[in-house]
C-alpha cells in the first residue's frame, strides 16, 4: 500500500523501494479501552522516492498524561508535529539532528501552552517513543513510559527505558515527558537494522497487561505474513484488565537496501564524462568562453548559456577523465551539486538554477568575479586590520550556512573564497563537504575519509577522529593568522606533522610576532581557534568572529603573560635598546666629566 501518514486508524501498510529492494510492512492500532476518551494517539509514514532515502520511515506513539487536562491535545500534537516537521527538515541534516531540534520545539510548544493553567500538571503533557528506521540503521527518540522493542531472530530485546516511579501496586508517577517543563531530556539511540528485525512500539495500556511471551509469539505470527495482530493484542490486554487506552505498532523489515556494485556503478554512470573541451566548443546548450582552471581532479570553463535570453556567463565544472571507473570519486562529484542546491547564502556560490535535460555529467554554477583570497593576501602584505575582521566575518556568514545544514565544508582555504568586487567574500568548491544526512544513508562505494588540503585542515581530519564544526573553525583561524602575517600559525612543520601525525611536536606562534600591530587579545582568540586540540577550540565559528572584533575579558590571563614568554623576540629587542641607550648616557655623562 502506497502511504504517506496514517494517524490514529488501525490500519496497516508496507513501502517497498521502486527498486524493490527496500521493503517494510507495518500496522498499528488504538482503543480508548474502558476509557470514555482516548488520549493516545499513533502515526506512521511510510513514504517513497528520494523522501524514503533521506528521511526514512517514522513510527511514533503519544500517550496523554491522565492527570493533564489537555493530555489528549498534547498527544495529537506531539505525533503530527513531529511527523510533519521531521520530514520538512533539510535532507542534509542527520536524523538525531532534525529529531532533536523538531522534539526541543514542540516541547518548549507544549510547555507554553500548559501555563495557561493555573497547576502546569493539568496542561498539556504527554509520552512520547519514536522510531526511525534509514537506510539499514534505527534511530529512537523517546521519553516517558511507552516503549519500544525488538525481535530479532527469537530474542525480545527493549530498546527504552521507562521514565517512571511506582510508589504502589497501583501508583506511578511520570519522572520525564513532553510539556512537563522547558526544558527536556530526550533518550536518544542509534542501532543497526537487520532484515527480518520486527519493531513493537506501544503505550502502558498494552504493555502493562500482555506479557513478554505473548509480544514476542504476535511478532513471530506478523512476521510470517499474519496481520492484525495489534488488534489482537490489544483484545488481549483489554482480556488482561487494561484499565487504560491501548495503542501499539509493529514494523516489520523484510528487505534492506544494500545495493550491489553493479547496481551502485550503473546508477552513478547514467551520463557519461565530457571530453575535454576547447574555446568555441558548445557541450549541451552551453558555448565555452575560456578554462579558468584544471587539475588532476577537475576542470573549470567560463561558459556562456545559449538558451539564455540575456546569454548570461555561468562556470561549468566538468570531472576529470582520470577518475570515469571511480565511483567514490564520481558520487562525490554529484555530491557537489546536491550541497550547493540546499544552501542560498549570499556568501556561498549558487548552483545555477537550469532544468533542462543533459548528455554528461557536469555541474553549472554562477560566475563571480574577484580574485581569490590567496591572490588578495599576496598583494596585500600590510592589510589593515579592519579590513581582515570582515573578510573573515563574511566567510563566518558562509560557513554558519553549511553548518545549519548539518554540512561541514572540510576544504576551507584562501584559494575556495572569491572576493566578488574584490570585496565580498564568497566560500565556493564543495568537492570536500561532509552531509551528515547524506552519511547515514548506507553505500557500497569506500568513501575517502581524509579531504581537504593539508595546510588548513584540522589534525582531526589526520588522525581519523570524527571532525565537526570546530574543524572548519581551524581552517578559518588559520586563514585569518594568513591574512595578518602572511604565514600560517605552526609553521612549515604543520605539513610534515600532517604526514607523520606528529602534531605534539608543534607549537603555536603568536601572530604578532610577525605583525606587531595584531593585539594580544586578537592573538589569544586565533590561537584558540586554531588549537591543535579541538575540545579547547570555540564551539561556534560565530563566538570566534565575537572575540576578534573585541577583547575577551577570559583572555586576561593571557594579557598578564611576560613578555618575555608572549614575545621573547620583542623583549630581548627592548632589552638591548635599553642596554645600548644606557651605555651611551653613561658614556656622555663621563665625557662630560661627570665622574
Amino acid at each position: 500500500m502506497k502511504t504517506e501518514e496514517i494517524i490514529n486508524e488501525n490500519d496497516a501498510g508496507s513501502v517497498q523501494h521502486l527498486d524493490s529492494e527496500y521493503l517494510v510492512h507495518a500496522e498499528q492500532g488504538t482503543d480508548a479501552g474502558v476509557k470514555k476518551v482516548n488520549e493516545d494517539c499513533v502515526g506512521l509514514r511510510l513514504p517513497e522516492g528520494s523522501t524514503l532515502t533521506f528521511k526514512g520511515i517514522a513510527s511514533v506513539v503519544a500517550d496523554g498524561v491522565s492527570a493533564a487536562e489537555k493530555g489528549k491535545e498534547a498527544a495529537e500534537c506531539a505525533v503530527k508535529g513531529f511527523l510533519s516537521d521531521y520530514y520538512s527538515c533539510p535532507d542534509s541534516w542527520s536524523v538525531k539532528t532534525a529529531g532533536q531540534k523538531v522534539l526541543t520545539s514542540l516541547n518548549r510548544w507544549l510547555y507554553g501552552q500548559g501555563q495557561d493553567f493555573a497547576n502546569i500538571q493539568k496542561g498539556y503533557v504527554c509520552t512520547f517513543s519514536a522510531l526511525i528506521i534509514k537506510s539499514r540503521s534505527a534511530f529512537i527518540f523517546h521519553v516517558g513510559d511507552s516503549r519500544i522493542v525488538r525481535l530479532r531472530g527469537n530474542t525480545l530485546e527493549p530498546l527504552t527505558t521507562d521514565h517512571a516511579v511506582q510508589v504502589n501496586a497501583t501508583t506511578c508517577y511520570l519522572t520525564r515527558a513532553l510539556g512537563m517543563d522547558l526544558n527536556v531530556d530526550i533518550d536518544y539511540r542509534h542501532l543497526d537494522v537487520e532484515e527480518g528485525d520486527v519493531f513493537f512500539l506501544s503505550t502502558d495500556g498494552v504493555h502493562d497487561f500482555i506479557s513478554n511471551q505473548n509480544i514476542t509469539e504476535a511478532l513471530h505470527r506478523y512476521r510470517s505474513g499474519e496481520r492484525g495482530v495489534c488488534d489482537e493484542m490489544i483484545q488481549l490486554a483489554l482480556a488482561n484488565n487494561s484499565l487504560d487506552n491501548l495503542s501499539c505498532q509493529i514494523l516489520h523489515v523484510e528487505r534492506l537496501p544494500e545495493a550491489g556494485d553493479v547496481q551502485a556503478y550503473k546508477k552513478l554512470t547514467e551520463l557519461p564524462f565530457p571530453p575535454p573541451l576547447e574555446v568555441g566548443q558548445k557541450l549541451d546548450s552551453y558555448l565555452v568562453e575560456k578554462q579558468i582552471h584544471a587539475s588532476n581532479r577537475s576542470q573549470l570553463y567560463l561558459v556562456k548559456d545559449l538558451e539564455d535570453e540575456n546569454h548570461r556567463r555561468l562556470v561549468m565544472k566538468t570531472p576529470s577523465v582520470n577518475f570515469e571507473d571511480d565511483l567514490a570519486y564520481i558520487e562525490r562529484f554529484v555530491l557537489e551539486s546536491w550541497v550547493a542546491q540546499r544552501i542560498d547564502n549570499p556568501h556561498v556560490l549558487k548552483l545555477a538554477n537550469i532544468n533542462r535535460p543533459r548528455h554528461f555529467l557536469y555541474g553549472v554554477l554562477e560566475y563571480i568575479e574577484g580574485p581569490t583570497l590567496e591572490k588578495w593576501i599576496e598583494e596585500n602584505n600590510n592589510a589593515d586590520i579592519s579590513v581582515v575582521v570582515d573578510i573573515a566575518e563574511q566567510i563566518m556568514r558562509g560557513l554558519r550556512a553549511f553548518h545549519r545544514r548539518d554540512t561541514l565544508h572540510q576544504d576551507l582555504k584562501p584559494g575556495n573564497i572569491i572576493l566578488e568586487g574584490g570585496k565580498k567574500a564568497v566560500v565556493v568548491d564543495f568537492g570536500s563537504c561532509f552531509a551528515a544526512g547524506i552519511d547515514e544513508i548506507s553505500s557500497p562505494i569506500r568513501r575517502d575519509k581524509i579531504l581537504g588540503t593539508a595546510s588548513y585542515s584540522a589534525p582531526e581530519h589526520h588522525t581519523l577522529q570524527r571532525p565537526d564544526v570546530r574543524s572548519d573553525l581551524f581552517s578559518l583561524g588559520v586563514i585569518v593568522y594568513e591574512m595578518l602575517t602572511g604565514h600560517r600559525p605552526y609553521g612549515e612543520k604543520y605539513d610534515s606533522c600532517v604526514q607523520l601525525r606528529d602534531f605534539h611536536k608543534l607549537s603555536y606562534r603568536p601572530a604578532y610576532h610577525f605583525n606587531p600591530l595584531v593585539p594580544v587579545w586578537m592573538d589569544a582568540a586565533i590561537q584558540k581557534a586554531v588549537n591543535l586540540n579541538p575540545t579547547m577550540r570555540y564551539e561556534d565559528v560565530s563566538e570566534f568572529i565575537h572575540d576578534l572584533k573585541r577583547p575577551n575579558s577570559a583572555f586576561d590571563s593571557f594579557n598578564k603573560t611576560p613578555l618575555l614568554e608572549r614575545n621573547p623576540l620583542l623583549f630581548w629587542k627592548i632589552t638591548s635598546l635599553s642596554l645600548a641607550l644606557l651605555l651611551v648616557l653613561t658614556w656622555i655623562y663621563i665625557m662630560g666629566g661627570g665622574v
